[in-house]
């Protein structure tokens, strides 16, 4: 969706199509930035699509086409001829073409693959070796290299000659004949160097922080987070230098990511397409496998209510707090569980933590149990015109379920990082369903001790 002053635009935009005046319209389109030309593209019919497309510079169309959503780029390429194909994807950098690719149908991939540069095409393919979600999946091979050697001048004549084909300049690499990672220097520290002569091994950082290429891209963010580093240098098994991550590649993997967890803590199977390019057979497919398993696993709720039928029978009464009471004990679980899910995702909380947690945790839930269970316990008696017999019941029971829903809760998530599950998983949904249970466990327990039955 576009906002409001892009929606003048591509009111201005259609207006042009419509009149043909492609004069115009490239003027309009050369005058605003990539990505919203790539926004607003995403907006027009199909048929359109090309039209406009092709009206675009070539320098900007291959830079537009890397913000385009998959299925606007897949119509483009349908359309191509193998020349302009050839052009839009020697503009592209290594990691937007080996994305491009992943979204691909396999004929659509034959036909990048054979118009991809051979150097190129070498590179996309050993970035497409690595396991998934690995760093080598989204670093870039596009890097300024720099050897010991050099000087100050001669860096700066390697920038001039090949910058423009990296993704940044920012950040120099140095590295031996064997390419074994030995240093790194910013283009400000150079600058900076009153030392004209100065070579590049006088003025490197020696002590260089990289990541491993097989490392899981999560722990790439967090150490370009920690460090604030707006690259980072990957590297192999034997220190020899095979990339870079940069921060936008950083930030994409911070989104997919939040995403992901949003979905899961949400009860839906995880997708990698945006809500209204998802189908709703697609949707239907990432929403029911969770609805399936939580309506299946409340057959223990139900178990537990015939179980003590009698006791319901015997005081009519206790069945109206029902609801209130599973639903103060999933509140109580889910609030938790979203706060450690948080903390173990940003690395504030480790499987160390459980005791502290545990500890932490049970002094909340006794203070907000407390406080519900006098509330509600004044609330039972003035309001809804109960004995003290139920009100001592249902309010004991708050307090007794929150510590439990609290306690579940907090080491669930915890338990589940620690034996390789998405702590996510231990979410809302999930919580809710087991919360459920032990409070009805724990309302009949205490109503056979207060009431007798």
């Amino acid at each position: 969706m576009i906002d409001e002053e892009m929606q003048e635009l591509f009111d201005k935009i259609q207006d042009l199509l419509v009149q043909k005046d492609y004069i115009a319209l490239r003027s309009t389109l050369i005058e605003l930035q990539e990505a919203d030309i790539a926004g607003l593209i995403g907006e027009l019919p199909d048929e359109d699509v090309p039209i406009v497309f092709r009206l675009l510079p070539k320098e900007t169309a291959a830079e537009c086409f890397a913000y385009l959503e998959p299925d606007v780029q897949a119509t483009l390429i349908n359309v191509f001829s193998d020349r302009e194909l050839w052009n839009v994807i020697a503009g592209l950098y290594v990691d937007d073409m080996v994305d491009i690719i992943e979204e691909m149908p396999a004929n659509v991939v034959m036909r990048i693959i054979r118009n991809t540069p051979y150097e190129k095409r070498e590179q996309v393919n050993m970035i497409l070796r690595y396991p998934k979600n690995s760093a080598g999946t989204i670093m870039t091979t596009e890097f300024v290299e720099l050897k010991q050697w050099m000087t100050r001048e001669q860096v700066f004549r390697n920038i001039r000659e090949s910058g423009v084909e990296k993704e940044t300049v920012y950040d120099c690499y140095v590295t031996d004949p064997s390419r074994r990672l030995i240093g790194v220097i910013s283009v400000k520290d150079l600058i900076m160097s009153e030392d004209e002569n100065a070579t590049v091994d006088e003025l490197m950082e020696t002590e260089v922080i990289s990541a491993n290429v097989l490392e899981d891209r999560e722990s790439v963010v967090d150490l370009m987070k920690k460090y604030g580093f707006v690259a980072l240098p990957v590297t192999d098994g034997e220190n020899r230098l095979v990339g870079i991550v940069t921060s936008d590649d950083a930030l994409t993997v911070i989104e997919d990511e939040s995403t992901e967890d949003i979905e899961i803590m949400a009860a839906i199977t995880p997708s990698e397409k945006t809500y209204f390019r998802t189908t709703v057979f697609e949707t239907w497919k990432m929403r029911i496998p969770w609805l399936l398993f939580l309506m299946i696993s409340s057959v223990f709720t139900s178990k537990i209510l015939q179980y003590f039928e009698g006791q319901l029978t015997a005081n009519g009464a206790l069945i109206a707090f029902m609801p209130m009471l599973m639903g103060t004990a999933g509140n109580a679980g889910g609030q938790v569980s979203v706060t450690i899910i948080r903390s173990l995702s940003i690395g504030e909380v480790h499987m160390s933590d459980i005791l502290k947690i545990i500890w932490k945790e049970f002094r909340v839930s006794i203070l907000c149990g407390i406080t519900l269970a006098v509330v509600n316990f004044l609330k039972m008696l003035a309001v809804d015109n109960v004995t003290i017999g139920v009100a001592l019941t249902v309010s004991v029971t708050i307090s007794l379920t929150v510590v439990v829903a609290k306690f579940i809760g907090g080491i669930l998530p915890v338990i589940a990082k620690r034996i390789g599950f998405d702590p996510a998983v231990m979410a809302s949904p999930f919580i809710t369903t087991i919360c459920d249970a032990v409070s009805l466990l724990l309302y009949f327990r205490v109503a056979s001790m207060i009431l007798g039955i």
